[in-house]
């Protein structure tokens, strides 16, 4: 189903694409590329409609229990919707929130100091990127949750496999960071990509304990688009 998402957004793409670059084509030529490419994309997502409502909701309906359920409804929620909002049909349960190991004054203690488990929370989602961390057995251990995240994340993708998280195009070059990081091969990892006219960013370090163990990796994502157009000096506030 990943694999057929991206082939879907790549067909839209060319549309895109298609349409932005009317001006140079012959009026007959440019609809006989529409025809061809708008047909490819209700074919692609006449085939992928039919998996999910007779393959995918279906099993679903079958492994997924009516407890899971709720908590998935309550991610949804945060997450949003594409085309409609469903009506709530009945009070949505709480999820769990995990407990954190706090000093005595309730403060948590560092080697430079101490901040409370709100103050922790508060900073991490005040910071100007997001961060999501993956531990040394690659599973996926938290991420921050900024008011404007750059990719939306449910919280279900906590505990699972970070291999599971990717679709099957970008596996690889996931699994060979995480090798390299865990191999000491390799410091750092970036990537910047063009997105709704925005240049994010994206970075992927290895974290290690004081004595060089690795502990996991975490990853950055940043829009600099405005950070690109600074030039110059500002010395004063506005």
């Amino acid at each position: 189903m990943w694999m057929e998402h991206d082939k879907i957004r790549k067909i839209k793409k060319d549309l895109y694409g298609l349409i932005a670059a009317r001006g140079n084509l012959a009026f007959t030529e440019f609809m006989g590329r529409v025809e061809g490419v708008a047909a490819a994309l209700a074919d692609a997502l006449s085939s992928h409609f039919y998996k999910e409502n007779n393959i995918l909701f279906p099993t679903a309906m079958k492994v997924i229990e009516a407890g899971e359920w709720k908590e998935i409804r309550r991610q949804f929620d945060e997450l949003g919707y594409c085309c409609f909002t469903p009506e709530r049909v009945e009070p949505v349960i709480e999820a769990e929130k995990p407990t954190l190991k706090v000093e005595p004054g309730g403060f948590i203690q560092f080697e430079t100091g101490s901040l409370s488990r709100e103050e922790v929370e508060s900073l991490l989602n005040a910071l100007p990127v997001d961060i999501t961390f993956v531990d040394k057995d690659d599973t996926v251990r938290y991420f921050t949750q900024s008011k404007e995240r750059i990719f939306p994340r449910a919280k279900a993708v906590i505990g699972r496999k970070v291999q599971q998280c990717h679709p099957q195009a970008s596996l690889p070059k996931v699994v060979q960071i995480l090798e390299d990081f865990r191999n000491g091969r390799r410091d750092r990892a970036e990537f910047w990509i063009n997105l709704k006219g925005r240049l994010i960013h994206i970075r992927y370090f290895p974290v290690r304990s004081k004595e060089g163990n690795y502990l996991g990796c975490i990853e950055f994502t940043q829009d600099i688009t405005d950070i690109q157009k600074i030039t110059g000096e500002k010395r004063l506030l506005d």
